[in-house]
């Protein structure tokens, strides 16, 4: 990378300053090559709050910071149903994007500003932190290597308790500003799915089940189906109290092995006469996620937060024309997934039947905002 790309710094502004929004914000300002320039949110006394304490220069609509601010990147992290307008806005001033996950609501959407993004030569990004997160890297890795074969079966599971009774309307439980349990929640399993193994050929058997929300869907199950008989159960809840706090998990079965992975460990088994990888052998492994996560420049809530951050800044920084890792593109068919899972359960299409038809690439070879986004 060019000296100068690794010194000057990058004018940055976040819109949305919820949980996750507040994180960024912590994670930008402590970045050295990041210059904070301007914070939005439609919440007058948190932005008065903001000002005085950390005397961020604070706009209550993102037209007026990328007037009067002009940052060079911005960062989205609010409610999902604003996502296009605002992702569109800063497109179209030519300022990279960082938006959190998932991309919108709508495949046609997605697909129009992966378009507009690539047009303008742009850096865009997703918020699909998991891909920065060491477990599930070297679990790719692994399927990279061909280390545990040819892949038969994929488990991709997320559970947590955040909704776990009735309680009043916020944008979260509502389908058209949140979008429930599968765009919240099952997207991130979907988005790793995506990276392992590309688009599938179709979906079915899909299930989204109301536990205490009334207006969206709180359990989400389907299978999703590749080519040479590889299938990809989804099951996935966020009203499951047993858990802590958010928890997914890759179980990826071969022909020469089983991984199992979650953001704590990786968990590996090689059948003898595997193509065993370097620092591995036959029968099983484990790996701790502090065994293989480098270290990021500044920590909070875990490393993936600050590490996606430090990808999206170099990537502008360089002048490069893409993200590095997680690009819109990869995130609009990650959209598109979980369009086919909203399709199938509404048309009630049962399982065994024919996958949903769909019109795309053959998969890839194995081997107007409130408060801000609060997780």
């Amino acid at each position: 990378m060019p000296e100068e790309a690794v010194t000057r710094r990058i004018r940055v502004g976040v819109v949305g300053v919820g949980k996750m929004g507040l994180s960024h914000l912590a994670i930008v300002r402590a970045l050295k090559n990041v210059e904070l320039v301007g914070v939005v949110d439609a919440t007058d006394y948190l932005l008065d709050i903001l000002n005085k304490y950390t005397g961020a220069a604070t706009y209550s609509s993102l037209d007026k910071m990328l007037d009067e601010a002009k940052p060079e990147a911005i960062l989205i992290a609010t409610p999902t149903g604003s996502h296009a307008a605002l992702v569109r806005s800063a497109l179209e001033q030519g300022v990279h994007v960082f938006c959190e996950k998932p991309l919108t609501l709508t495949a046609v959407e997605s697909a129009e500003l992966t378009a507009l993004a690539a047009t303008k030569g742009l850096v865009a990004q997703v918020g699909y932190h998991n891909r920065f997160i060491a477990t599930f890297q070297e679990v790719k890795r692994l399927l990279d290597l061909n280390a545990i074969g040819n892949v038969t079966h994929v488990l991709a599971e997320a559970y947590g308790p955040v909704v776990l009774k009735p309680k009043g309307s916020t944008w979260r439980s509502k389908r058209t500003t949140g979008g429930g349990c599968l765009y919240d929640y099952a997207a991130h399993p979907l988005d790793l799915v995506h990276w392992y193994l590309g688009t599938p050929q179709g979906v079915r058997g899909s299930v989204l089940n109301s536990i205490f929300s009334a207006d969206t869907d709180d359990e989400v199950y389907s299978t999703l189906d590749y080519a040479d008989g590889l299938s990809v159960q989804l099951s996935v809840n966020w009203s499951d109290e047993s858990y802590r706090k958010m928890s997914t998990s890759m179980t990826v079965t071969g022909s020469q092995g089983r991984i199992v992975a979650d953001r704590q460990e990786i968990r590996v088994y090689l059948r003898d006469g595997a193509a065993i990888p370097e620092g591995y052998r036959a029968g099983w492994n484990i790996l701790y996620t502090t065994d293989l996560t480098e270290q990021v420049s500044f920590y909070l809530r875990g490393e993936e937060y600050s590490a996606q951050l430090e990808a999206f800044v170099a990537a502008v920084a360089a002048g490069e024309k893409e993200a590095r890792q997680n690009s819109f593109a990869s995130a609009s068919e990650t959209d598109r997934v979980i369009e086919w899972i909203l399709q199938d359960a509404a048309t009630g299409t049962a399982n065994g039947a024919a996958p949903i038809a769909i019109t795309t690439a053959p998969a890839q070879k194995r081997g107007l905002f409130g408060r801000g986004k609060r997780a």
